[in-house]
């Protein structure tokens, strides 16, 4: 959690039902800046998913606000592109050195994984040590 929290990332996570596997909830702020979902995938993790259900991945290498994942690598990790969108709460937009425009989410630009094919799938999580799910922290009963 960041210094100004997520709190409707964790609102969302507490309002989720128990045992639904693919629950989503879309968040949305002042406006249209973009539809997040969160589905519980490996082991009852809930993470953060594109407004598709795909699974979201941060890659270790990144600095803040900047993609080192580009050419091959980015055609195994799809960026998630921002249409002209503005960031919200937890959420930024900055641009890639090719001029498109990708989320972030805590500074951390955001990306996808090919071998995840369906919503709720989290294939890429911990190849080489360096892709991670973005992890909702959930509620303990």
């Amino acid at each position: 959690m960041n210094r100004n929290g997520i709190s409707a990332l964790a609102l969302a996570a507490l309002l989720m039902p128990s045992g639904l596997a693919h629950a989503a909830v879309e968040l949305m702020a002042d406006g249209n800046v973009g539809n997040f979902r969160i589905f519980l995938v490996l082991n009852g993790k809930m993470a953060l998913a594109a407004p598709d259900g795909r699974t979201l991945y941060t890659y270790a290498k990144d600095p803040e606000r900047k993609a080192t994942c580009t050419g091959t690598c980015a055609q195994q990790w799809p960026p998630l592109l921002a249409g002209g969108e503005q960031g919200f709460e937890s959420f930024s937009v900055f641009a890639r050195e090719d001029g498109r425009l990708q989320w972030a989410f805590e500074g951390k630009p955001l990306y996808m994984s090919v071998k995840d094919t369906a919503p709720g799938d989290a294939l890429g999580h911990g190849i080489d040590d360096a892709w991670s799910i973005v992890e909702v922290p959930g509620h303990e009963m």
